[in-house]
């Protein structure tokens, strides 16, 4: 069992910067997959980007791609998303999720674990 705790979360300016953490308990965290989504208002969750288990291989959702960068610190059990450049469409509830995907990093589906999210609002 995993139990995920997300925090960093805030409220920042177009143009500003946030870095989430998600802090996993539990001695297997070093062997799933990690990804970030997000849910905003009125819309349905969508994929942010994932890491696999060594942190060797990424991926990004296209609208974060180049602003956006996902880590984990395997000796801390803990995966980061650094988020730069931020725009209001970036708005909404950050989930980190955690799981044995595969290769489905992109389907939420797929993750076994979630935490309980951290608010993230980019002012105009």
């Amino acid at each position: 069992q995993v139990q995920l705790v997300e925090s960093g979360g805030g409220l920042v300016q177009a143009g500003g910067s946030l870095r989430l953490s998600c802090a996993a308990s539990g001695r297997t965290f070093s062997r799933y997959a990690m990804g970030w989504f997000r849910q905003a208002p009125g819309k349905e969750r969508e994929f942010v980007a994932a890491i696999n288990w060594s942190g060797g291989s990424t991926y990004y959702a296209d609208s974060v791609k180049g602003r956006f960068t996902i880590s984990r610190d395997n000796a801390k059990n803990t995966v980061y998303l650094q988020m730069n450049s931020l725009k209001p469409e970036d708005t909404a509830v950050y989930y980190c999720a955690g799981g044995g995907v595969g290769s489905y990093y992109y389907d939420g589906a797929r993750y076994d674990y979630w935490g309980q999210g951290t608010q993230v609002t980019v002012s105009s």
